[in-house]
């Protein structure tokens, strides 16, 4: 009988030992996938916004230099005909409407407001990225420990369970993307 209850509690004890390796290597498999998917939406994201970004100031840039030199033109040529003047001063309204519209009704679409998004944006898809490494970095070394720590190491030695890396990424990728080189596309 007394056999009986030890070989039983021999058993209880590495069934759970057993159920703890395999829920912290789930969990290392789970905490990289979360990497993973930030740094599929960092890529995606950034590039993107940037792309926005940039068709904004193109935009809004057109629209400007067109009133400037629309303007010119009608300073430039003071004895311009009437008819060409009208021609030429309708076209300056019409591109100055669309631009007081677009304040007007969407003050955010401004170029600067546009790049505060794109870095509150960046900040934050860096601090997901942040979190992610962390959180996957703890799942590690938990289990890790439990890979290397007795009574748990003899299951897992069982198991061919080995110690594995914290993350740990090439110097290229821990920068962040640079948005000069983004822009310089």
């Amino acid at each position: 009988m007394v056999i009986l209850i030890i070989a039983a509690a021999i058993f209880l004890i590495g069934a759970v030992l057993y159920n703890s390796l395999i829920r912290r290597k789930n969990q290392i498999e789970y905490a990289y996938g979360a990497i993973d998917a930030m740094l599929k939406k960092r890529y995606d994201l950034i590039p993107n916004l940037i792309e926005i970004v940039k068709q904004y100031m193109t935009y809004e840039q057109d629209t400007l230099s067109k009133i400037v030199a629309l303007r010119e033109q009608v300073n430039v040529q003071p004895g311009m005909p009437a008819e060409e003047r009208i021609r030429t001063e309708d076209a300056i309204t019409n591109l100055l409407g669309k631009v007081r519209i677009a304040v007007e009704n969407y003050p955010e679409l401004k170029a600067n407001t546009n790049f505060i998004q794109l870095q509150g944006t960046w900040t934050e898809i860096e601090e997901q990225l942040s979190a992610a490494r962390r959180t996957y970095n703890s799942a590690v070394t938990n289990y890790n420990n439990a890979v290397e720590m007795f009574p748990s190491n003899i299951i897992a030695n069982m198991m061919r369970y080995t110690r594995k890396e914290v993350l740990a990424i090439p110097e290229v990728e821990r920068q962040a993307p640079n948005a000069h080189d983004l822009f310089n596309k």
